[in-house]
Formats: structure tokens, C-alpha cells, sequence
């Protein structure tokens, strides 16, 4: 699933060819994602001039001069710029064609991605109101997440991925980032010091930066602008690494399911 660092290096990859251009037309293969697609979704569209595309979170915001387009690319979406005579594919949903002769083009094989739009402020709309403060901004820092934490009984990690404590922290990066503080990832969250938190908090911020730097984790499916593939996976240190050596203390990286999710870390390291 394409989580915060993957969002942002797709973000990074579009603006460029979209900030500044006019949308010329809106083509839709599909009456819904994970929510139907709206049926005045071209006409709310076409002469829509691009004024920035932002993040927030797992969803991108391509701001316009009169609205928003919301965007989430579910578990297997991703966004392509390509030019307006590519083929289309089997999974290739949407469309949008821009006046400089490109398309933004989403494709999504298990269709779980979203797309909305809003003529009002975007941060106020549902799917975004309720979201917590971004992991790298100055919102999400050692004093906030011990206060977060404070008398919580769920375990540290699927509390570091609700997206209302802080957004964007992903099953990946939240293994990542607690093999770097040190941390059992089944702790329950409010046990953690003030100490801990902040050391947390910077082992967040240290596996979000340089996933982005590397472009993100997945390999195979996800894309942007010119297919760049993010090469994080490479560096993992217990994600998806059940059985091998850590690379730190060379123990075997164990593996439970916590809160729903395949969890891995290093029995010593963490211990």
C-alpha cells in the first residue's frame, strides 16, 4: 500500500507537469472506486486551472482555481504523467488531459483508491477533518505523542498508525521506526517515557525522510512520472524480514500479528 513517503515522492513527480496547467477534459472507465465517482465530475473539472498539488497525510490535494480534487491511491493505486496517445490499460481508470498535451492518469487494479471533489476548504472535508498533526511538521514532536499516549493501553505500534494521532505512519515505517528508537513494537503506548517518546518521534521523522529520498518502499507497483521505483525496501531492517539475521545484533527478527497486522521486530534490539 502506497503510504507517506510513497505519496509524497508521487506528489513531487506530478507537480511539475500540473501546477500552472488548465484541465481540458476528464474521462472516467469506471462509475466508482472505493466511493462512486461523482456523475458531474467533468463538468466541475474542465477548465479547471492547477493552481498546487499538496499532501496531507495519504491523500494528495490538487488545489484549482475554484475547488479541490481529492485524492487517496488506496492499497494499489498510483499516478502516471504520460502523454495523451498512451494505451490504455486494463486497470487505468481516470484521466485527466491537461492544455500541454499530457494526462494525469490513475490506475488502480483492485479500485480501493478515492477521488473527490470539493468546492470548499479541502482540510475541512470529511475525509480530512479528523486527521492528526503531519509526522514531519513541528506539531509532532516528543511532548505531543506523550500527551497523545498518556493512560493508552493499545500497543505502540497500531497507536502510531492511527492516522488521528499523527497521519501518514504506515505498517513499514512504523516497524522501521521502532527497531531505530528501540522499542517492542507490542508495548502499550502510554508505558513509553518522555524520553522514548521524543526518541520515537525523531526515529519517525529519520525513516519518513530518507524513504522519501529513496522514493519510497515498493518496488513493484508503485509508479510515478517516469516510473522512478522506490528503493527504501532495500534498506528494511525487520519489515518483512521474519526468520533473517537483524543486521544490527544478527538475532533472528521475529514476526506476530498486532492489532491486525504482520508485525516484525528483533527480540534484542527491542527487547
Amino acid at each position: 500500500m502506497p503510504e507517506l513517503p510513497e505519496v509524497e515522492t508521487t506528489r513531487r513527480g506530478i507537480e511539475p507537469h500540473l501546477v500552472g496547467r488548465t484541465i481540458t477534459a476528464f474521462t472516467a472507465r469506471t462509475p466508482k472506486l472505493r466511493l462512486p465517482l461523482p456523475e458531474d465530475l467533468s463538468g466541475q473539472l474542465v477548465g479547471q486551472r492547477v493552481a498546487e498539488v499538496v499532501r496531507r497525510g495519504k491523500y494528495l490535494l490538487v488545489r484549482c482555481s475554484a475547488g479541490c480534487l481529492i485524492i487517496h491511491l488506496g492499497m494499489t493505486g498510483h499516478l502516471r504523467v504520460v502523454p495523451t496517445d498512451t494505451p490504455v490499460g486494463r486497470h487505468d481508470h481516470v484521466d485527466l488531459a491537461l492544455d500541454n498535451g499530457l494526462l494525469l492518469r490513475l490506475t488502480d487494479p483492485r479500485k480501493f483508491g478515492t477521488l473527490v471533489w470539493t468546492a470548499g476548504e479541502p482540510l475541512q472535508h470529511p475525509l480530512l477533518a479528523s486527521l492528526g498533526p503531519e509526522p514531519l511538521e513541528s506539531g509532532f514532536d516528543g511532548a505531543y505523542l506523550r500527551a497523545a499516549s498518556s493512560g493508552r493501553r493499545v500497543a505502540i505500534k497500531p497507536f502510531l498508525m492511527d492516522s488521528r494521532v499523527v497521519v501518514g505512519v504506515g505498517n513499514i515505517y512504523a516497524s522501521e521506526a521502532l527497531f531505530r528508537a528501540g522499542i517492542d513494537p507490542a508495548r502499550p503506548a502510554g508505558a513509553l517515557s518522555d524520553r522514548e517518546c521524543a526518541t520515537l518521534v525523531e526515529a519517525v521523522r529519520s525513516v519518513l525522510e530518507e524513504a522519501i529520498t529513496e522514493g519510497g518502499t515498493t518496488l513493484n507497483e508503485f509508479m510515478v512520472g517516469e516510473e522512478r521505483p522506490g528503493y527504501f525496501r532495500l534498506k528494511l531492517a525487520v519489515y518483512g524480514r521474519a526468520g533473517e539475521p537483524c543486521r544490527r545484533c544478527g538475532a533472528a527478527i521475529l514476526s506476530n500479528r498486532l492489532g491486525g497486522r504482520s508485525t516484525c521486530w528483533c527480540p534484542v534490539c527491542q527487547g
